[in-house]
């Protein structure tokens, strides 16, 4: 298992720098490669630590224990929740703070609001049922930027998302347009989102009518029942953002790509989804889906 970790991180560290920390030979692993059988020796406590210490700092701290061991295993690592969490507890390594929600919607306007058709229902049973929107802000040397994005809930991706220095009607409509383009779904769709005027604007209803989308909006100040887009923003600013200087929207912009676009969708790992990664989840279920249907 040690020389498969190796080869993951071949592209971070070089090769004798793991063989030091896993206490491994550079012949041994060059065997390996070629055909050879892995040493399945149990890491020691040393050797465990040094792999979630570089584990925590290439994933810039998003894991705590429960993912970590996720991680691990997932790397062909054996690892138990108890050895982890006591190692980690030890040396002081855990996920970035988290803060407290803030509400940012803006719902004091006149435009037409609908109803609350979503009404909780956090789970569709296959992708392209259920959309979610949200806007939140990001602060930079330069300036404010405000980031919008459209998660699938079946997933949990982030389907579309559009970053601007201006928050109007058309970082919404950027966004959904991002999403409808790389899914391309069916009529019937829900699209559900706070009461804030860019979602109750006439160009972003327009928008929703042309792609045959059902209207769905939280009440009245309940971030609760948004919950889902709530809670992708503070994981993204938790691990992006909390403690971090950007001089630039140049360089926020370059950081949400590549949490959104590298990192979240391809790799987290996400608790709601078994802790598998947003795409892995759905390819499973799509795989799945062919299966039953040559079965059939």
């Amino acid at each position: 298992m040690r020389y498969a970790w190796i080869a993951v991180q071949r592209t971070v560290y070089t090769l004798d720098e793991m063989c030091r920390v896993l206490a491994v030979s550079e012949s041994g692993y060059r065997a390996w490669t070629r055909g050879g059988t892995p040493d399945r020796t149990r890491l020691t406590d040393a050797q465990m630590l040094a792999l979630i210490r570089a584990i925590h700092a290439a994933l810039k701290g998003a894991y705590g224990s429960p993912r970590m061991v996720r991680e691990l295993r997932g790397r062909g690592v054996p690892a138990s929740k108890e050895r982890v969490e006591r190692l980690m507890r030890e040396h002081g390594i855990r996920a970035r703070h988290k803060r407290r929600y803030k509400v940012t919607t803006d719902s004091k306007h006149h435009l037409p609001v609908a109803a609350n058709v979503l009404n909780r229902d956090f789970t569709p049973s296959a992708p392209n049922q259920t959309w979610t929107s949200d806007i939140t802000y990001l602060w930079t040397n330069e300036g404010w930027l405000y980031l919008a994005i459209v998660l699938d809930l079946f997933n949990r991706e982030v389907v579309g998302w559009s970053l601007k220095p201006c928050m109007t009607s058309d970082i919404v409509t950027d966004a959904l347009t991002m999403a409808w383009f790389r899914r391309k779904p069916a009529v019937g769709l829900m699209h559900h989102s706070d009461r804030g005027s860019q979602y109750a604007s006439q160009p972003f209803q327009h928008k929703l009518r042309e792609y045959g989308m059902i209207c769905s909006m939280s009440r009245k100040g309940n971030c609760w029942d948004n919950a889902p887009t709530e809670s992708w923003f503070n994981s993204f600013k938790n691990e992006r953002v909390h403690g971090i200087r950007y001089d630039t929207r140049a360089a926020m912009t370059a950081a949400s790509f590549e949490y959104i676009e590298v990192f979240y969708n391809r790799t987290r790992r996400h608790s709601t989804l078994g802790y598998q990664s947003p795409m892995q989840f759905l390819d499973e279920w799509r795989l799945a889906q062919h299966e039953e249907n040559l079965v059939a």
